[in-house]
């Protein structure tokens, strides 16, 4: 390379997926999604599914997917992206659908939906980002909240008497016939998210092989939420959700 030759964005091996346009991200600062979204364009991307990808977003922080990656985008009612990509993948098998979901959304206004998609084996692919708080609507106790953590609803910490105890919901989708693959993962490190791509990938083929429902479930942090910097958000989780949300397979035929 000759000395102050110009580098194309394009042609640096981490430059930014194509599939990605340049709309500036809303999200926070040190927020997972916008790494999440790019392992999902750079997926699609590899394995030529360009136009036959659609993606199911719900409400919640990741509400507006649709305005950073350029694929097909169906906007669904909270809780009921599942329902919807069951019917888009049946209607036209010949798509690669997925959806996009928080843990407010997924594990709590939408776990009929999630449960019962999963127990007939629906060849979709549940993307599922944790990070234990209802991060959009300002920071409320979720389902997968842990046991004496601080949020605007539960300032003293979660209290299991009173609320009951996190929500360990990919173990539970685990358990049914209709799941192919539930995998936990995260995107903390350089490591976790190769291994992470791998797993979606892994999930995608599956779901136009027809072998059923796979869940990849994100361990992820919400500095905005929890009141904390991204760099100590990290930690924090690395700290305390990874312990009570081990990342690996729960299960993989």
């Amino acid at each position: 390379m000759q000395q102050n030759e110009i580098i194309k964005p394009e042609n640096l091996v981490c430059g930014k997926p194509r599939l990605m346009n340049d709309n500036a991200m809303h999200y926070c600062p040190g927020c997972s999604h916008g790494v999440i979204h790019k392992l999902v364009a750079e997926t699609v991307e590899e394995m030529g599914m360009e136009e036959k990808t659609i993606g199911i977003s719900p409400v919640g922080c990741a509400v507006f997917a649709y305005n950073y990656l350029d694929i097909d985008w169906i906007e669904a009612a909270h809780g009921r992206a599942p329902a919807v990509a069951s019917a888009v993948k049946r209607l036209y098998p010949d798509r690669m659908v997925f959806t996009y979901q928080g843990d407010g959304d997924l594990a709590a206004i939408g776990t009929a939906e999630t449960i019962h998609a999963a127990n007939r084996g629906e060849n979709i692919v549940i993307i599922f980002v944790n990070n234990a708080i209802y991060g959009m609507t300002g920071g409320q106790m979720a389902p997968t909240t842990l046991l004496g953590m601080s949020t605007s609803t539960s300032p003293y910490g979660r209290d299991a008497e009173m609320s009951g105890y996190p929500l360990k919901i990919s173990d539970m989708l685990a358990l049914l016939d209709g799941t192919c693959l539930v995998s936990r993962q995260s995107v903390h490190s350089a490591a976790a998210i190769r291994k992470a791509k791998k797993i979606l990938r892994r999930a995608f083929e599956n779901s136009m092989s027809r072998k059923g429902t796979s869940i990849v479930e994100f361990v992820s942090t919400c500095a905005s939420g929890w009141k904390m910097t991204p760099d100590a958000s990290n930690r924090w989780m690395e700290e305390h959700m990874f312990p009570f949300y081990p990342l690996g397979d729960i299960k993989n035929n």
